[in-house]
């Protein structure tokens, strides 16, 4: 990998990234379509916190996780036959927590009876807990202000330390991320908490930084290069792509290494239902935010760039130049300049012949007989 990196950074391998942006491009708009379609037909799945409901909970000394989750339901489905529930989940080693869709307090109250009777516990050991639906509202309204001043401050960053179509390719890129990640959460049916909205705000901050680096060696290769007939801008943007290649994936692995821990170890194997959420998020997160930074955000500022007359002027000129040798200007030899016609042309180094006309041997004077 370290000799594979090497030739990425010294450009004597690379990957056509840029060169190809239209097929970056045709992936993007299939995965954004996939998205609307997802999130029209399929919609989101809103946790309690969104959608109001009740939370029952129920200390661990109750019993195993199946055998409380099984008392529950059948307590809520006794009360209410139509209620949606969600699979109940442990909080750390103190007590279970089943939520349900919204209950009157006189179905709350012949719930936690039922609850108590079943699990022959201490009343005062099971609480009930009723969550309203504005509390959701103000948590999705506030996380809306906050993306809404991440994305202003950082383009206001961006055109300050690089230029605007940078600013404008970044947001592109941040825009996708979410937008990506929205469309397999709501593929795969979690519930969307207060730890979703969280996470959204926490794949932001890594998919910034990824474009930054990529978009600081972009600048740090392509700074003059108007002032030269070399290198495309296109050319050098791809390079920069390949010099960072390989740390963008390393990035990408340490970062993704412990979220998939806590995706799968800890959601799937130990059975920690709150982590899911967070886990699910930043993992899709942060692996959307690595393929965009690599072969969406750079073709985006690319198509950007190429829009400026001074930058396709200039890559009309180097593409000129490179293709003026390869003509053939008539397929004759040049002039002889000195030497008569059917002559011999002069060997590279030897020596020139004083008095010699056209057309006459230079060993001896014209005009002259034995």
């Amino acid at each position: 990998m370290s000799g594979l990196a090497s030739r990425l950074y010294s450009g004597d391998a690379g990957f056509q990234i840029v060169n190809r942006r239209k097929l970056w491009f045709g992936v993007a708009g299939g995965m954004l379509l996939i998205a609307i379609l997802a999130m029209s037909i399929i919609g989101f799945k809103p946790g309690i916190e969104f959608k109001g409901g009740n939370e029952f909970t129920v200390p661990v000394a109750a019993g195993s996780r199946a055998d409380v989750e099984k008392a529950i339901d059948d307590a809520i489905l006794s009360v209410d036959p139509d209620a949606s529930l969600v699979p109940a989940q442990q909080i750390g080693d103190a007590a279970y927590v089943v939520r349900s869709s919204s209950l009157t307090a006189d179905e709350t109250q012949q719930v936690k009876e039922k609850i108590v009777t079943a699990l022959k516990i201490d009343p005062a050991t099971v609480s009930e807990n009723r969550v309203s639906q504005a509390w959701g509202a103000q948590v999705t309204e506030q996380a809306l202000i906050g993306l809404a001043l991440f994305v202003l401050v950082v383009s206001i960053y961006l055109v300050i330390r690089f230029e605007w179509q940078m600013a404008a390719a970044a947001v592109a890129s941040l825009v996708f991320d979410l937008v990506a990640t929205a469309a397999v959460y709501s593929l795969v049916g979690f519930e969307v908490t207060p730890s979703t909205v969280i996470g959204f705000l926490t794949i932001l901050g890594f998919a910034l930084y990824d474009v930054v680096v990529v978009f600081d060696k972009v600048q740090e290769n392509t700074r003059g290069i108007t002032g030269s007939s070399t290198q495309t801008y296109a050319e050098a943007a791809n390079l920069a792509l390949n010099q960072t290649f390989m740390r963008s994936i390393n990035t990408a692995l340490v970062a993704l290494l412990p979220v998939g821990g806590l995706l799968f170890i800890g959601a799937g194997l130990l059975g920690a239902g709150t982590l899911k959420d967070l886990g699910l998020v930043l993992f899709i997160g942060m692996g959307t935010a690595v393929y965009s930074s690599l072969f969406f955000a750079t073709p985006v500022l690319v198509w950007l760039k190429e829009k400026d007359p001074k930058i396709a002027n200039h890559t009309q000129r180097v593409l000129a130049r490179r293709a003026a040798p390869a003509k053939s200007p008539s397929g004759d030899l040049p002039a002889q300049v000195g030497a008569g016609a059917g002559s011999a042309a002069p060997k590279a180094g030897a020596k020139p012949t004083v008095g010699a006309k056209a057309g006459r041997p230079a060993g001896r004077p014209a005009g002259k007989r034995r």
